[in-house]
């Protein structure tokens, strides 16, 4: 009863300001303000400057954001297709074969993404796959790291699914593809489109697995500003990594009108 007070529920409002400011807000705030610094020799940035925008917009560090949108679409869209389809399978299997599906999907979960990435290295790097030094395999590591966040997202919103829409369609004469096709999917589809967002956002910013397989033709973004920023170009980095984060937000937001329509239907 404590917790439902007025003055608890304040206490708890500025608790939680005090720790989202101090781990979120103000991290990103000397990123931005690093992104515009010409100098930073105070308490605060100086000499004011959009050039470090100018160049992150050109040359290696626009290809990079280039290769990570690339990267992030298909590998979402992979893993959203491949989760959605591992997940309506998985309900209509036997209680035994279910619980392996599961098993084997949240498998790269329990696998740090470093370790992910010098497997797929050793595992393609002969003949006749031999995907080492080429952009597949830095899709393939980031297909496996989302799957099992697309797979867990659709299969707790068919557990949720009231059973009986399908049924009704498919006593009524409907297909079992038109019942996949007019009922079920869209049923799944804000869930799916909120797999999809997390999928991006999970792309965009991968680096453990992607600095262990990315050849030189095809670096990610978050790769690029890794290494600006091990040398040193510490404010380049923050006006790439400010980049990274519009560009993420912008297709996160687009994904969430998309869900936001799916469930108004």
């Amino acid at each position: 009863m404590l917790l439902w007070t007025r003055r608890s529920r304040v206490l708890l409002w500025m608790v939680f300001a005090v720790l989202f400011t101090a781990i979120v807000l103000a991290p990103l705030l000397m990123i931005v303000l690093a992104s515009v610094a010409g100098n930073w020799t105070g308490l605060l940035p100086g000499a004011l400057t959009g050039s470090h925008f100018a160049q992150a917009l050109s040359g290696e560090t626009f290809a990079s954001l280039s290769v990570s949108i690339q990267t992030g679409v298909i590998a979402s869209l992979v893993s959203v297709l491949l989760g959605t389809w591992a997940a309506l399978a998985a309900q209509s299997a036997p209680s035994k074969l279910r619980k392996a599906v599961d098993t084997l999907f949240h498998l790269p979960i329990a696998v740090p993404s470093v370790v992910l990435g010098l497997a797929l290295l050793v595992a393609f790097s002969r003949p006749p796959l031999a995907f080492n030094g080429t952009r597949w395999i830095v899709l393939l590591g980031h297909v496996m790291i989302l799957l099992p966040f697309s797979y867990s997202t659709v299969s707790a919103a068919i557990a949720r699914m009231d059973p009986l829409l399908a049924q009704a369609a498919a006593s009524l004469g409907a297909s079992p593809v038109r019942v996949l096709l007019r009922v079920r999917l869209p049923v799944l589809l804000p869930s799916i489109s909120a797999s999809a967002s997390l999928a991006l956002a999970m792309s965009m910013g991968e680096l453990g697995a992607t600095m262990m397989l990315y050849p030189p033709d095809w670096r990610t973004l978050p790769a690029s500003i890794f290494a600006l920023t091990d040398r040193g170009q510490v404010f380049l980095a923050s006006a790439s990594t400010v980049l990274l984060l519009a560009v993420t937000l912008a297709g996160v937001v687009i994904l969430g009108l998309v869900r936001g329509r799916a469930a108004q239907r």
